[in-house]
């Protein structure tokens, strides 16, 4: 499941990709299972975040058990 609002990492290679891409901003990935109850919380923290860090930081979401 997870949030339809920020951008999930399918493979090893996006994760990589989603680091060495952005020169100027943080990267902020959440490693977690995307149906757990407290990363579902820790989604929608982000989720509310995400305009205002858009400036300096980019966040996206990887699912433990798929990657």
């Amino acid at each position: 499941m997870g949030s339809v609002f920020l951008p999930h990492l399918k493979t090893g290679w996006h994760v990589d990709q989603a680091i060495l891409s952005e020169d100027d901003r943080l990267v902020i990935i959440r490693f977690g299972r995307d149906d757990d109850k407290e990363c579902m919380l820790m989604d929608e923290l982000l989720n509310k975040i995400a305009i205002k860090i858009s400036q300096f930081a980019v966040i996206y979401l990887c699912d433990i058990d798929k990657v």
